[in-house]
Protein backbone atom coordinates (compact mmCIF):
# COMPACT_ATOMS: atom_id res chain seq x y z
CA UNK A 1 0.00 0.00 0.00
CA UNK A 2 1.26 3.31 -0.90
CA UNK A 3 1.77 6.10 2.08
CA UNK A 4 -0.25 8.84 1.86
CA UNK A 5 1.29 11.86 3.38
CA UNK A 6 -0.96 12.94 6.59
CA UNK A 7 -1.04 17.07 7.70
CA UNK A 8 -2.69 18.28 10.51
CA UNK A 9 -5.93 21.34 10.23
CA UNK A 10 -4.65 24.67 11.46
CA UNK A 11 -8.15 25.75 12.29
CA UNK A 12 -9.70 22.38 13.46
CA UNK A 13 -6.04 19.97 14.18
CA UNK A 14 -7.70 17.26 12.52
CA UNK A 15 -5.00 15.00 10.38
CA UNK A 16 -5.92 14.73 7.22
CA UNK A 17 -4.56 13.31 3.69
CA UNK A 18 -2.42 16.64 2.31
CA UNK A 19 -4.28 16.39 -1.14
CA UNK A 20 -7.80 17.41 1.30
CA UNK A 21 -6.13 20.19 2.71
CA UNK A 22 -5.89 23.82 1.14
CA UNK A 23 -1.90 24.94 1.67
CA UNK A 24 -1.14 28.79 2.79
CA UNK A 25 2.77 29.12 2.41
CA UNK A 26 5.03 32.24 3.34
CA UNK A 27 7.85 32.30 0.41
CA UNK A 28 11.36 33.00 1.45
CA UNK A 29 10.58 36.64 0.20
CA UNK A 30 8.00 36.96 3.01
CA UNK A 31 5.16 37.05 0.81
CA UNK A 32 1.87 35.17 2.15
CA UNK A 33 0.10 33.00 -0.36
CA UNK A 34 -2.51 30.61 -1.34
CA UNK A 35 -0.70 27.63 -2.81
CA UNK A 36 -3.48 25.99 -4.83
CA UNK A 37 -0.19 23.39 -6.45
CA UNK A 38 1.08 22.55 -3.00
CA UNK A 39 4.03 22.70 -4.72
CA UNK A 40 5.61 26.43 -3.40
CA UNK A 41 8.75 26.64 -1.84
CA UNK A 42 8.16 28.28 2.05
CA UNK A 43 6.73 27.13 5.15
CA UNK A 44 3.14 25.94 4.78
CA UNK A 45 0.37 26.00 7.05
CA UNK A 46 -2.96 23.47 6.14
CA UNK A 47 -6.47 24.41 6.22
CA UNK A 48 -9.69 22.20 5.63
CA UNK A 49 -11.76 23.33 2.84
CA UNK A 50 -14.55 23.92 5.34
CA UNK A 51 -15.14 28.21 6.37
CA UNK A 52 -15.47 27.36 9.97
CA UNK A 53 -11.94 25.88 10.14
CA UNK A 54 -10.68 29.24 7.87
CA UNK A 55 -12.42 31.45 10.33
CA UNK A 56 -10.67 29.81 13.34
CA UNK A 57 -7.39 29.53 11.36
CA UNK A 58 -7.26 33.58 10.28
CA UNK A 59 -8.90 34.31 13.79
CA UNK A 60 -6.68 33.87 16.91
CA UNK A 61 -3.03 34.26 15.41
CA UNK A 62 -3.55 30.22 14.77
CA UNK A 63 -2.15 31.20 10.83
CA UNK A 64 0.71 33.75 12.22
CA UNK A 65 1.91 30.73 14.80
CA UNK A 66 2.14 28.30 11.87
CA UNK A 67 3.62 30.48 9.43
CA UNK A 68 6.27 32.21 11.86
CA UNK A 69 5.10 35.69 10.99
CA UNK A 70 3.06 38.32 11.10
CA UNK A 71 -0.51 38.89 8.25
CA UNK A 72 -1.35 42.13 8.12
CA UNK A 73 -4.95 42.73 8.16
CA UNK A 74 -5.08 43.40 4.66
CA UNK A 75 -3.25 40.22 3.83
CA UNK A 76 -5.08 38.11 5.59
CA UNK A 77 -8.84 39.78 4.29
CA UNK A 78 -7.18 38.94 0.27
CA UNK A 79 -6.07 35.37 1.25
CA UNK A 80 -10.07 35.12 2.89
CA UNK A 81 -11.38 35.83 0.02
CA UNK A 82 -8.74 33.46 -1.87
CA UNK A 83 -9.05 30.43 0.03
CA UNK A 84 -12.93 31.00 -0.07
CA UNK A 85 -13.22 30.51 -3.53
CA UNK A 86 -10.65 27.68 -3.75
CA UNK A 87 -12.86 25.81 -1.39
CA UNK A 88 -15.91 26.70 -3.23
CA UNK A 89 -14.50 25.59 -6.18
CA UNK A 90 -13.04 22.18 -4.72
CA UNK A 91 -16.72 21.56 -2.90
CA UNK A 92 -18.39 21.77 -6.77
CA UNK A 93 -15.82 19.93 -8.45
CA UNK A 94 -16.16 17.00 -5.77
CA UNK A 95 -20.20 17.12 -6.01
CA UNK A 96 -21.38 14.42 -8.63
CA UNK A 97 -24.19 16.20 -11.02
CA UNK A 98 -27.63 15.59 -9.37
CA UNK A 99 -25.78 15.48 -6.35
CA UNK A 100 -25.40 18.17 -3.35
CA UNK A 101 -21.91 18.23 -2.20
CA UNK A 102 -21.33 17.05 0.94
CA UNK A 103 -19.67 19.32 3.28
Amino acid sequence: MKHVPQRTCIGCHSVRPKRELVRVVRTPEGEVLVDASGRRAGRGAYICPDPACLERALSGNRLERALECAVPRDIAAALDKELRELISLRLRSEASPGRPAQV
